[in-house]
């Protein structure tokens, strides 16, 4: 019979309504109904969680008969059950039927599924211990809801003892979904748990498998791991376990190569610690991505210089661009994160000493990598910094160069705002070119600096008609004083942009 308990950590459990009564409409129509998987691990960790499974004796048809908003469009047999909601985690619960041991040819998917009657033979086909705990909600009291615990396997002290373990024979588990290879290691990383030796020794030996896994299903664990609080030791996991040249092969070439006397750590080494501080400051993952490509191509690129008495690396930043196109390709990330991961990679190495740079260089720079991904390549620099071994993110030739950047993509002052140009200003006034033409434009700018609203082309052709037939010094004194303006408008927006980055 079940091994019931309640766990000794804590016996009531918060448990949306939403997902009660979804359990709790099962069981009123004669059908068990378990939370089933992660959502339990999560509530005996203490943590939120992010989805909700269900597991019934109940076959699809009869799910989908007791609920008023479903869809089943899988042949694995679960129900995705609709709420409405503002808490995405609850906006659909799924309910799968028990299911039973199937073989699986492919190490994909199970060449059949044939449902059960029985728990027990649910959670026997499930990948790991701590994920093949059910839990049988019971009653609510003031603190949240009771639930009794089906747990066949050990899961909750496995749990106690942070491990991973896989639910029976760990080869057998990992042949059924070569996926849960990955699995492991994600699941490590996220929680803060080690992987059992026998289950990582199977792991290291059927790591080639991952290789009939399609990329889009490896990228969402990748991608997991890269979005944890401990990339760096999800990475080098995956580098123990033999996982790394079946996902990212290019990174593997990384491993041991020294670099030059600027770094302290070798290219694998500054890569991870880059990808780890990227996560520290919480940034997205096209940042993490990043971090972990920006160095991709040094293996190739790199040269012994004996004048320098060093390693170089040049043109590693474009050898890299294409590795990471590739491996990102290879992953099925979308093309929109490619692009924008190979922009940040291309141009990772700008020159920022500010001594020597200009405006016109920023603005290049700006050019190149686009507006809108410009911040993220200063985020960039700053993670590789701390990667280098440096101990200070935002020295002050990095925060001049910010200043500089915010100062050439602000919206300048000046007579292009107007909705009127020179040529427009000759036809509409009958004049021929000359400095006239100018004072005009800049008197035009006067009026639209105090009043915005008069920036029509039908009132600035109208006025400058009205000032073509002024007197030249009366017409320069106005230019004149609307070109003090702009000046003064120029210095005071700069002046408080360099304060914001506290640099000159």
């Amino acid at each position: 019979m079940f091994c019931m308990k309640y766990s000794p950590k804590n016996d009531t459990f918060n448990i949306p309504e939403k997902v009660v009564d979804v359990a709790k409409t099962l069981e009123n129509k004669g059908f068990e109904a378990y939370l089933i998987g992660g959502c339990v691990r999560d509530l005996l960790l203490g943590r939120k969680p992010k989805d909700w499974d269900i597991t019934t004796d109940a076959v699809p048809e009869e799910i989908i008969k007791h609920f008023p908003d479903t869809f089943y469009e899988n042949d694995f047999g679960t129900v995705g059950v609709v709420n409405k909601t503002e808490d995405e985690s609850v906006r659909v619960v799924e309910v799968t039927p028990y299911r039973l041991e199937a073989k699986y040819s492919n190490s994909r998917h199970p060449d059949s599924v044939t449902f059960s009657k029985n728990l027990e033979d649910d959670l026997k086909r499930r990948d790991f211990t701590i994920n093949a705990i059910a839990l049988k909600i019971i009653v609510k009291d003031k603190n949240g809801y009771k639930g009794q615990i089906v747990d066949l396997y050990k899961g909750q002290e496995d749990i106690k003892g942070h491990i991973v373990r896989t639910v029976g024979n760990p080869e057998e588990r990992f042949a059924e979904d070569a996926l849960r290879l990955l699995r492991a290691a994600r699941i490590a990383v996220e929680l803060g748990f080690t992987i059992n030796i026998d289950t990582s020794k199977a792991i290291a030996k059927l790591a080639e498998n991952l290789g009939k896994i399609a990329g889009e299903r490896i990228r969402d664990e990748f991608s997991r791991i890269l979005m944890s609080d401990r990339p760096m030791v999800g990475l080098e996991l995956m580098r123990d376990l033999n996982l790394l040249p079946e996902i990212v092969p290019s990174l593997q070439k990384a491993i041991g190569v020294t670099q030059n006397k600027a770094h302290s750590y070798d290219v694998w080494e500054h890569s991870l610690r880059t990808v780890q501080h990227a996560a520290k400051k919480g940034w997205p993952l096209e940042i993490r991505l990043a971090a972990l490509f920006h160095d991709i191509g040094k293996p190739i690129a790199r040269r012994f210089s004996p004048e320098k008495n060093d390693w170089t690396f040049h043109g590693h930043d474009v050898i890299g661009v294409k590795i990471a196109e590739k491996s990102m390709g290879d992953l099925k990330y979308p093309n929109k994160t490619i692009d924008k991961v190979a922009k940040l990679v291309r141009w990772h190495m700008f020159f920022s000493d500010t001594e020597q740079i200009t405006h016109s260089a920023v603005r290049r720079l700006v050019a190149n990598v686009g507006q809108e991904n410009v911040w993220d390549l200063m985020n960039l620099r700053i993670c590789d910094r701390i990667g280098t071994g440096r101990p200070k993110e935002d020295p002050y030739r990095l925060r001049k160069y910010r200043a500089m950047v915010e100062e050439v993509m602000r919206d300048p002052v000046t007579v292009a705002m107007l909705k009127i140009d020179g040529n427009t200003i000759m036809k509409t006034a009958s004049l021929e070119p000359g400095p006239k033409i100018g004072f005009i434009l800049n008197a035009l700018l006067e009026e639209v600096l105090d009043n915005p609203k008069l920036n029509t082309s039908e009132y600035l052709e109208k006025r400058a008609t009205q000032m073509a037939r002024m007197k030249d010094r009366e017409l320069a004194e106005l230019g004149k004083k609307a070109k003090d303006r702009r000046n003064l408008e120029e210095e005071t927006a700069v002046k408080k942009i360099r304060s914001k980055y506290w640099v000159k």
